[in-house]
């Protein structure tokens, strides 16, 4: 077993102000080294700033607090940063179960790429929200303080553009949207780099699957229990599918077979504990569970573990009213 930490963020301050908290943060961390292998070392930056322009203006203050926490140039940050025009990456996996109580998910990859932050933020422009960071600005998945809760789901790399990654595309629901409505009408704005679904669930209840691709975007709704893995289900979609979907199709199943009747705590041990079908340990093929993230709609409450770590809950409500975590880090292991 290998033990690995995710350092807990806590801001509240301007979004550019958050920024050279997080460039300070990684100065000295191999994850720069990380991420200048998988991007590009340089972005056209009119083309990234009138996109983030049109959507969250807010993350080119973040982006510039970045460079100078670093003491780096603003274009290189950019670049390094601001899942703009990303090269294709390894897949990843990711789990979900939504409903109109819950939203409880997995992220399954490596800790190759891993920025091991757990940010809390309330900035000057934008709405308050928490979540696991990737690429430093972008979320894996969150819940922002109109009580809307996103991730993102790898589907394939089989359609790409120029266009904004997933992960950024998460943090920019979370600044921007009130609710699972405003969501998916944000997320059939953004032009997406590849193919992912995104899990939403809003505080009315309302849960959605937005299926992307650069092409074309859907949204599947209406379902008392909503289900997000890795492969596209709507049957106009599903030609962008990767060929062997049988692992993100049986996870699909067991997720459905957990109904709606479990508890906030039953749910969150089905998918975290280590002996259930949801958790992976394959960390050296890029499948192995790194953490698990649930938030109740109706409590405003969130519980998080790394893997086969301590569990951590708490009232975002009451961190959005000024009340701090007392938890500097997580703690997980690997196997």
């Amino acid at each position: 077993m290998s033990k690995f930490i995710v350092n807990v963020v806590q801001q509240r301050a301007s979004s550019y102000e958050i920024g050279v908290t997080l460039g300070k943060t990684i100065k000295n961390s191999p994850l720069l080294a990380t991420f200048a292998s998988v991007t590009k070392s340089a972005v056209t930056l009119s083309e990234m700033e009138s996109v983030f322009k049109s959507f969250s203006p807010q993350l080119i203050d973040e982006l510039k607090g970045i460079a100078d926490g670093l003491e780096i140039p603003y274009e290189k940050a950019a670049s390094l940063f601001s899942g703009y025009d990303v090269p294709t990456l390894p897949e990843m996996g990711c789990s979900a179960f939504v409903n109109s109580l819950y939203y409880m998910r997995n992220y399954d990859f490596s800790p190759q790429i891993y920025d091991g932050i757990f940010s809390l933020i309330q900035p000057d422009q934008g709405y308050a929200s928490c979540g696991y960071n990737l690429q430093l600005i972008g979320r894996h998945e969150g819940v922002n303080e109109h009580g809307l809760a996103i991730g993102l789901h790898f589907v394939n790399n089989k359609e790409t553009q120029q266009g904004i990654a997933a992960w950024t595309s998460v943090r920019m629901v979370l600044e921007q949207c009130r609710s699972t409505d405003e969501a998916i009408t944000l997320l059939k704005e953004i032009p997406h780099a590849t193919c992912y679904n995104f899990s939403v669930g809003d505080q009315n209840g309302h849960t959605a699957a937005v299926e992307a691709s650069p092409s074309l975007v859907m949204a599947r709704e209406g379902v008392p229990l909503l289900s997000c893995v890795n492969h596209f289900q709507q049957e106009e979609m599903s030609s962008k599918n990767r060929q062997a979907t049988q692992g993100s199709t049986k996870r699909n199943d067991y997720i459905h077979s957990l109904g709606n009747n479990q508890s906030f705590k039953e749910l969150f041990h089905a998918f975290s504990d280590d002996d259930s079908p949801l958790f992976y340990t394959d960390y050296e093929q890029l499948f192995g569970t790194m953490h698990t993230f649930g938030y109740s709609f109706r409590d405003q409450q969130i519980i998080t573990a790394l893997a086969r770590g301590e569990v951590t809950s708490f009232s975002f409500r009451e961190w959005v009213d000024g009340h701090d975590l007392d938890a500097t880090f997580f703690e997980g292991m690997i196997k």
